[in-house]
């Protein structure tokens, strides 16, 4: 399975925040939201789908927890792009 993820928006700190985006697998798109915890421990990173989303996952025959979970190791690795203005300093540990 092949996830490219997309942020669009980071609000917080590098001790915890917010991200907004979308994910990608097979020319399918969806949006997610992220918390990002730092720090102790290194960083953590909970996504949360929406209901809609899970369902559409399950619908095109996805494992919803195997998608979560190769989503949020791309957002702690940073194999991710962001728009322009945007620092991925600002939640990534390169």
């Amino acid at each position: 399975m092949d996830i490219k993820v997309h942020v669009s928006n980071v609000d917080g700190t590098q001790m915890a925040a917010k991200i907004n985006g979308t994910f990608e697998i097979d020319n399918n798109s969806f949006e997610f939201t992220a918390i990002a915890f730092g720090r102790i421990g290194g960083q953590n990173i909970g996504v949360k789908i929406s209901e809609e989303t899970e369902n559409k996952l399950k619908t095109l025959e996805y494992n919803v927890d195997e998608v979560i979970d190769d989503l949020q190791k791309k957002l702690v690795s940073g194999s991710l792009s962001v728009p322009d203005g945007l620092k991925r300093e600002s939640f990534v540990d390169d």
